[in-house]
């Protein structure tokens, strides 16, 4: 574990840097979304993650505060094509994203088809890259075996991606120890991996990271660092 993991294990306070404060909901409005804006300055959070209709406003409201700008692609589903999803990212970058979390054709990675995972990761990378940004990529853990995790996680590296991601909350189930422990060793150290999906507790970021994760996606931000118990939503 690095130095820097095993602050934050001991440190509630700076366990914020690792943390994505998300609002995915599709029924945010834009007064929640500019709630969660200035939690995360306050918090000193990574990042903000919306969707990408919400970018430009997060983007003007984080301005100056350090806290990123997150957003998602082909998002919960993954079921878009590749090009649809580049072009997404593409407009998300533009309106101020400094981060994008895709999904994967989680078709390709059940059928054990590398080579369309690495296409479709390699379209939307090729777009986020090209706008400075970075690429987080969404496997969809609930919904693959091990195997096919692994298979995922290597056509993430093959493809040129900075993050994997475990989950989207939104197709049954979220992160857990032993998928972070598994994308990492599948990475390797060079890659992030970020722990997504019911997170919602100090002692649930603590365990991911002593997993292996160098970044939690959580709607439960400010639960977490204080110690206490989030909620559910997303």
């Amino acid at each position: 574990m690095s130095n820097e993991a095993s602050t934050a294990l001991d440190n509630s306070a700076s366990i914020a840097s690792y943390i994505d404060h998300t609002l995915l909901k599709p029924e945010a409005s834009e007064a929640e979304v500019r709630q969660v804006c200035a939690e995360a300055a306050e918090y000193k959070f990574k990042s903000v993650c919306v969707n990408p209709i919400w970018v430009k406003t997060v983007t003007k409201a984080l301005k100056g505060s350090g806290v990123l700008t997150c957003s998602v692609v082909g998002f919960p589903l993954g079921a878009t094509p590749s090009d649809v999803k580049a072009f997404e990212a593409r407009g998300a970058v533009l309106d101020g994203a400094d981060e994008i979390d895709m999904v994967i054709n989680i078709a390709a990675a059940r059928a054990g088809d590398k080579g369309a995972l690495v296409d479709d990761i390699t379209a939307v990378a090729e777009a986020v890259h090209a706008g400075g940004a970075i690429l987080k990529v969404i496997i969809e853990t609930a919904l693959l075996n091990d195997e096919e995790k692994v298979l995922a996680c290597e056509a993430s590296v093959e493809a040129g991606a900075d993050f994997v991601k475990t989950s989207t909350g939104f197709n049954g189930g979220g992160a857990t120890v032993e998928d972070v422990a598994l994308m990492r060793r599948t990475v390797g150290p060079e890659l992030g991996v970020k722990a997504s999906g019911g997170v919602r507790s100090l002692a649930d970021a603590q365990a991911m990271i002593a997993a292996g994760a160098t970044r939690i996606g959580a709607s439960s931000g400010i639960a977490i660092v204080k110690g206490e118990q989030g909620s559910s939503s997303y």
